[in-house]
Formats: structure tokens, sequence, C-alpha cells
């Protein structure tokens, strides 16, 4: 499964815009036929609700030129959105159902560049290596208009797209535009704000905040001791701060 903190095999140095018209015949060729649980009018159904209405079509599209299963998930606390391809299954992409707009819309293009190289390389590719950035670019580019973004979202995903990241979390810059248009989140308090070891909730349980890993916390949830590894820019509810 390919999420944001996965990584596959060594990549080949060979770069590519990955689009259906590039591996029409040896890679696809391999392909198994899929009888698909999705199909036009449910895949338009469910984005029409969840990404910029200028935007719908062209997400449609993606879709129509190399199908996949696509469902929604409840809150994640460590992802946004995956995709997952085992030998012999369906293409899947996942995505949580209460993000914003203008980052589902980003999500969804995200995985979609995952099954692309997956089709044309398998897991010879890296999960976020020159293949994967080269495609989500390619796939990003006609998105990337002010009849779609807000300013200045715009000019940040503008920056962010000449280098993407393997998460959108890692770029701060970016995750405080997104967070700029959902007022709840625009005033909420980050797990960056509360010390280490602090008690704090997020969706109707309790954690301690423990070590930073980069861009993530190594998290404990009391009631169950099991560890999570969650955005240092997770919005979070109420916190019993530990003394410095």
């Amino acid at each position: 499964m390919l999420k944001q903190t996965l990584l596959l095999k060594p990549l080949q140095k060979k770069r590519s815009n990955l689009l259906i018209r590039d591996f029409p015949g040896k890679a696809l060729g391999k392909l198994k036929p899929f009888s698909f649980s999705m199909d036009f009018k449910k895949i338009e159904g469910i984005l029409s609700q969840h990404v910029p209405a200028n935007a719908v079509l062209y997400c449609v599209t993606l879709w129509q030129e190399l199908p996949f299963d696509f469902k929604l998930r409840k809150t994640r606390l460590s992802k946004v959105g995956d995709f997952t391809c085992r030998t012999g299954s369906r293409p899947q992409i996942t995505i949580n159902r209460d993000l914003h707009p203008y980052l589902f819309l980003m999500t969804y293009v995200h995985e979609v560049a995952h099954h692309r190289v997956h089709q044309g390389y398998g897991f010879r590719a890296e999960a976020h290596g020159d293949e994967w950035k080269a495609t989500f670019q390619t796939l990003m580019n006609p998105m990337l208009s002010d009849e779609i973004f807000p300013e200045p979202l715009l000019s940040g995903l503008r920056k962010h797209m000449a280098s993407p990241k393997a998460s959108s979390f890692s770029d701060a810059e970016l995750t405080q535009l997104f967070r700029s248009l959902n007022d709840r989140e625009a005033s909420a308090i980050l797990l960056s704000h509360i010390p280490e070891g602090s008690i704090f909730s997020l969706h109707g349980k309790w954690f301690k905040k423990g070590k930073l890993r980069r861009t993530r916390v190594l998290c404990h949830e009391v009631k169950t001791r099991r560890q999570y590894l969650v955005p240092v820019d997770m919005p979070i509810g109420q916190a019993q701060l530990a003394l410095l």
C-alpha cells in the first residue's frame, strides 16, 4: 500500500511524465481485466461533492483513462489518502471524506499519480521518486488556475509543485494556506503549539505527545497505548500541557 511514509524498491533513473498514452502496450497488456465497482455516474457523484466544481470533469476524466476503485474514509490520524494495488487485486484509492475541497483535489491527483506510476513501472519505482514527481506535476498542471484555486493558495501551490513533497504537510507554508481557508482550523490549536509530554484530544480520543520525527510526531493513545505518527500541524482539541 502506498501512503505518505512508504518507500518501495530503488527507482530506475529514467524520468517520465506518465500519461495513459505513454504505456498502452507492454505495461497495460500485462494487467488482468478487473470488474470495477465504480462507474462514471458513481465517481462523478462522489467527486462533485468533494472537489471544486470546475475540477469535477477533469478528475472524472483521470478515472476514465485508467480506472480504479475509489472509496471515502473517515478521518485517519496518519494520512489523508492512499493508493493500494496488490497482485491480483483491483487498484484502489481512498481519501478522507472530511477534507476541504481544495485539499481533497490535490490529494486525489497525488494518489492518481501513484496509480499511473505503478501501472507503468510496478514496484521498480520509488513511492515518491522522480517518476511520481514528474507525473504528479503533469497531472496537477491543468488545475493550477485561478478558475480552480484562489489566491494566495494558487501561488503557494505553484511554488510547492515546482518540487512536490511526499506529503503536503511537509510544506508548512502550504499547510497554513490550506488551513486559512477553513475558519475553524484557522484559529485552531496545533499539535506543534504544545510541548512534548502534553495530553491532548483528537477525534474523540486522548493522546500523549512524544518525539518529533521530521514532519510528524510520535504520539501514544492513552487508552490503548497504540502509537501514531501525527502531522506536526494537526489541529487538536483540548490539551493538558506538560510542565516545561
